[in-house]
């Protein structure tokens, strides 16, 4: 009032008298009122802009959605009510910069919604980052970027499309072509990168990038579409992916590629969520062409009570505004336009003052609710959670359900959080095709899922390289048929394949081309599609590796050393059959046996007597010669007999081990010279010309003038007999077939050196590759592979015997330590024995004789026991009696000894008593 007053006083002067100011001040308030109540009027009502295409399908769907969710605010909202501006595109993208800033400048909207593709997203956010008006996009993807801090995506990270669509391609395509409709503004490009390093990962990779234009910028669509799939008609990869492409453009290819029978048993077609969303709103005659075809799709509930009242609307409003459309039904574009007014709604609901637009944009970003197309919150300027995507196949005109993908669990056929727990960490457990096993029938049947390549036909059978000149033809054989123009094709490498071929599950015509030109051009020839494939002796090398694929070997893999048969001499070979510690545990052994027997023997038999030199020598002599002489020497303890029993069963096991293993190195010694001995002579070497020279000269070091390239049997053979080379590198299958041949005159020497083996060429992502190694494997499982080594490759029984392909292991003292064991616990067992009957004895003739033994000290018993051990008390043990009957008279004189001895202790102690008394 104060404040009224002053201005009142200030604006009309304070002389004026108060009558005067009555209806001055009237006519002021009115205005004042009339004012506040248009801005008051104006703070209720929130413009918002869409921007969408009344031509497209998802603009319709877009359309009748905002429209449904703005009717049900202003319905129930007694604040706020929300006023929604659209602007036509007319499917124009470059109409997207002039709608944004007639709706901003002229409709004063706050934000702006809509947008289906990326082009138009890229040029409205550039005018909202302008104009600070936040922009709400729909286009599908969303892709991380700071470029515009106010645009809002809603649609999830694109990066977890790529990594769905790459766990189906991993299931059995290597190589795959992207199909693409071009988009300059951010959205393709920045989706290229992601889908290749998420194939990338699971070993796939893109041949080729078949990018059409705008749909809209086309004047002949089809004629386009055809050039360039044409480009594609010689190229044998069929594993398509679908990037993006409207649904016009879909429409166009697919109906292009049926004609062209790019859709088929042989193709595969692979669609992301962008493209695979728009089957909701498609009509049947779009799916014609479509047979088969593979895609993803945002998974939502339709069951909820949200979604089914929704659904209820949009249908009766959508037949009205839209007669015209066929399915009446609301895709993912309807149901994330429905949720971007929900999420603008929820921040009118939170917010009952002014609203501007970087309020709005606070408020947006913290939303967090569960909305028609799944949980809405925001990270980073796009939807956070993680999405669960639907798999579909097209078939019978319409689309079915195979399964679902979650980026925490993999594939699974239901939303079971049971179903999901038997697959074991983060998703590895199913595949996707264990998703489609038993779910559909042909002719969209996935169970026998499409190769994704030009697979041979009776018409066009897949032509095969045979190496002409193969080292050996016990591998590769090529003969002249007599009663006709066709050569004859044999050896084990084409029998392996010919055995591959009939347990495949499918047939595989073929022809042989004999192809007589290097190892490397061979290959060379099947990556460059010249042949379809390579079949021969052809060794896995990683040079190779990188331009064609490689089944998995199908012999050993290795290179061996071929000698001729030499003698020599070795001065200590005598020492080799036992390592050291052997050599020391039998010494030990027989020196403990000779104790034993010595101890049994000494006390009773006269032939173990005298000095110690004469016993040690007689208890050796008698221990060692044992095994071989019949010495003079006779046993008089039973004790003994059992110790030299078990002694002469060691060592006859011993003896017969060394002499076999003796025998062995004997007749290995002859394989002269060794790999060290030939580098230090200077010796030449042959080696395979094509393969492994290099190998030899860089990681076997040998000088490159000592390394001769031979190219056949012959070359080798012809080599050793007129003295040019002293040995020859091989690999393991030729070794094998050489020593076979000339086992008398050849061996095999010292242990491989590792390589790749033999393995089948395929050009490279070719999935018979993969079905011809798997076959493999089970001929290996089922013995057949062994069976065919053995008729082509193993030795004859007359080799077999004489050939040795690694040294023959040492005698170690693991092997004896059990006999070691049972020596000497017998030998123990018969020493303990026999002591405690002569301990027994001792106490028994002594202790009964002795009036005052407990006088004696320690030391003197223990003299008086070792003596009676060694029978040190009757004197020399030479003169001693040798028969038992002896021994009552021996305990008679000890006696007797003992009791003078103690006579002896009581006269000095009766003296010492009477002098005391005196």
């Amino acid at each position: 009032m104060h404040a009224n007053r002053r201005f009142l006083h200030t604006a009309f002067g304070v002389t004026a008298k108060p009558i005067v100011f009555v209806p001055i001040l009237m006519i002021f308030l009115l205005v004042i009122l009339s004012l506040g109540s248009v801005v008051a009027a104006d703070d209720m009502v929130t413009n918002i802009g869409g921007i969408i295409n009344h031509n497209s399908r998802i603009g319709k769907e877009q359309k009748t959605a905002m429209d449904i969710a703005v009717h049900n605010f202003n319905k129930r909202s007694t604040m706020h009510n929300l006023a929604l501006h659209y602007h036509d595109l007319g499917g124009d993208p470059l109409q997207a910069v002039y709608a944004a800033k007639e709706l901003i400048n002229e409709k004063h909207v706050v934000v702006i919604i809509g947008m289906e593709t990326w082009s138009e997203t890229a040029l409205v956010a550039s005018v909202g980052n302008q104009a600070q008006v936040p922009v709400i996009s729909l286009a599908a993807g969303a892709i991380k970027t700071r470029q515009w801090p106010l645009l809002v995506q809603m649609a999830n990270d694109v990066s977890e499309q790529m990594n769905c669509v790459a766990a189906i391609v991993q299931s059995n395509w290597r190589r795959v072509v992207v199909v693409y409709e071009e988009d300059m503004y951010g959205g393709v490009p920045a989706m290229l990168p992601l889908l290749s390093e998420a194939l990338q990962k699971i070993g796939s990779y893109i041949v080729y990038h078949l990018a059409v234009a705008p749909f809209s910028s086309l004047s002949n669509p089809k004629q386009f579409v055809q050039e360039k799939l044409m480009k594609l008609k010689s190229s044998q990869p069929r594993a398509f992916i679908v990037l993006h492409a409207s649904l016009p453009m879909t429409t166009v290819l697919f109906t292009e590629a049926k004609k062209m029978d790019f859709v088929g048993k042989d193709s595969v077609w692979v669609l992301t969520d962008s493209v695979a969303s728009l089957f909701d709103s498609a009509n049947s005659s779009f799916f014609s062409s479509m047979e088969g075809v593979v895609g993803i799709k945002t998974e939502y509930s339709e069951n909820s009570k949200q979604y089914l009242e929704f659904y209820e609307q949009f249908r009766q409003r959508f037949q009205l505004e839209y007669a015209e459309e066929e399915n009446y039904k609301p895709g993912i574009h309807a149901l994330r336009a429905s949720d971007s007014i929900t999420a603008i709604t929820a921040a009118l609901d939170r917010d009952n003052k002014t609203f501007t637009s970087e309020r709005l944009l606070d408020s947006l970003l913290s939303s967090s609710f569960t909305g028609l197309s799944g949980e809405i919150h925001f990270e980073d300027g796009r939807l956070s959670y993680q999405s669960i995507y639907r798999v579909i196949n097209v078939f019978n005109m319409t689309y079915n359900k195979l399964g679902y993908w979650s980026p925490d669990f993999g594939f699974s056929k239901s939303l079971n959080v049971a179903e999901y727990g038997k697959n074991d960490s983060r998703g590895k457990g199913n595949t996707f095709l264990k998703l489609v096993d038993g779910f559909i029938k042909p002719p969209g049947d996935l169970k026998q899922v499409p190769e994704g390549w030009t697979m041979p036909s009776l018409e066009n059978p897949l032509i095969i390289g045979v190496p002409g000149n193969a080292t050996s033809e016990n591998l590769v054989k090529i003969t002249s048929n007599k009663n006709s123009a066709e050569k004859i094709y044999s050896g084990f490498c084409i029998c392996v394949f010919e055995e591959v071929k009939r347990i495949l599950e499918y047939d595989l015509p073929s022809r042989y081309v004999e192809f007589n030109g290097t190892y490397d051009n061979l290959v060379g020839n099947v990556a460059n599609k010249t042949f379809g494939a390579a079949v021969g002796d052809v060794t896995i090398l990683s040079k190779r590796w990188s331009s064609v694929e490689f089944t998995e070997p199908f012999t050993e893999s290795g290179l061996l050393m071929v000698v001729p048969v030499k003698p020599a001499h070795k001065a200590w070979i005598f020492l080799k059959p036992f390592p050291v510690e052997t050599w020391l545990a039998t010494g030990a052994v027989l020196i403990y046996t000779m104790f034993v027997v010595w101890f049994l023997e000494h006390r009773s038999n006269p032939e173990f007597g005298g000095p110690w030199k004469d016993q040690l020598g007689n208890v050796l002599w008698f221990t060692f010669s044992s095994l071989f002489l019949a010495h003079r020497e006779k046993i008089q303890s039973n004790y003994t007999r059992v110790v030299v029993v078990v002694w002469l069963f060691v060592a006859l096991i011993l003896t017969q081990s060394y002499t076999a293993s003796l025998t062995s190195m004997l007749t290995i010694s002859q394989l002269q010279p060794s790999v060290e001995s030939l580098k230090m002579s200077n010796a030449t070497v042959g080696c395979d010309a094509n393969s492994f020279r290099t190998y030899v000269q860089d990681v076997l070091q040998y000088k490159p003038e000592n390394v001769m390239p031979m190219h056949n049997e012959n070359d080798y053979l012809w080599s050793f007999e007129n003295g040019s080379i002293s040995a020859a590198f091989l690999e393991v299958p030729y070794a094998k077939v050489f020593a076979n041949k000339y086992c008398k005159e050849y061996r095999v020497y010292g242990s491989s050196y590792r390589f790749g083996g033999f393995g089948f060429v395929f050009q490279k992502g070719s999935p018979i590759a993969a079905n011809i190694s798997k076959a493999i494997l089970q001929l290996t499982e089922d013995g057949t592979l062994k069976r065919l080594e053995e008729e082509w490759l193993t030795p004859s029984a007359e080799c077999r015997n004489s050939q040795t392909d690694k040294n023959i292991d040492v005698l170690s003292f693991q092997s004896f330590w059990g006999l070691y064991l049972f020596s000497i616990a017998t030998s123990s067992i018969c020493f303990l024995l026999f002591l405690a009957k002569l301990l027994k004895s001792f106490y028994h003739d002594h202790e009964s004789g002795d009036i005052h033994g407990s006088d004696d000290n320690v030391w003197n018993k223990t003299v008086r026991l070792a003596r009676y051990l060694y029978k040190a008390e009757t004197g020399n043990p030479r003169s001693a009696p040798t028969s038992s009957r002896a021994a009552p008279h021996i305990g008679n004189t000890i006696r007797l000894s003992k009791f003078k001895k103690r006579k002896n202790r009581v006269n000095v102690h009766l003296s010492f008593i009477l002098d005391a008394e005196r």
